[in-house]
């Protein structure tokens, strides 16, 4: 009950002060704590910073030893290697590499055979109408 009945501490007031629009007090030192405070977050970014590359350096030399047991080659090699191959594949070319043609597409002589093999089905005097045009 007695913190009821207390008067309000001077903060408190100061708060009140500037809600209803008052003016706030000037600290003289306000500028050089912030500045300091600025600095020691600065700091301490470059801390967790420091701390995850560190971290994350350890994990790739794990990785790598991992890579290492078992003959796994990293994604970056494994593109560069590929890059390799396409280039020495098309030396001397100036156009880019041909992409292979899956069977059954483009070739014409199969083409053919498909359309004899169609033409055997239809009745001799629907094809005859197709051999008069």
């Amino acid at each position: 009950l007695s913190l009821f009945l207390s008067p309000p501490t001077t903060g408190a007031t100061k708060d009140m002060g500037k809600m209803l629009g008052g003016e706030e007090e000037k600290d003289p030192d306000a500028a050089k704590k912030e500045e300091e405070r600025q600095e020691a977050l600065r700091q301490q970014e470059e801390e967790r910073k420091g701390k995850y590359a560190k971290m994350e350096a350890e994990r790739e030399n794990l990785r790598q030893g991992i890579r290492d047991k078992y003959g796994i080659k990293k994604k970056e090699e494994k593109e560069a290697e590929a890059a390799a191959a396409m280039e020495q594949a098309s030396e001397g070319s100036l156009t880019r590499p041909k992409k292979a043609v899956p069977t059954g597409c483009g070739d014409e002589e199969e083409e053919e055979s498909i359309v004899d093999t169609v033409m055997k089905f239809i009745p001799t005097p629907l094809m005859d109408m197709f051999n008069k045009k």
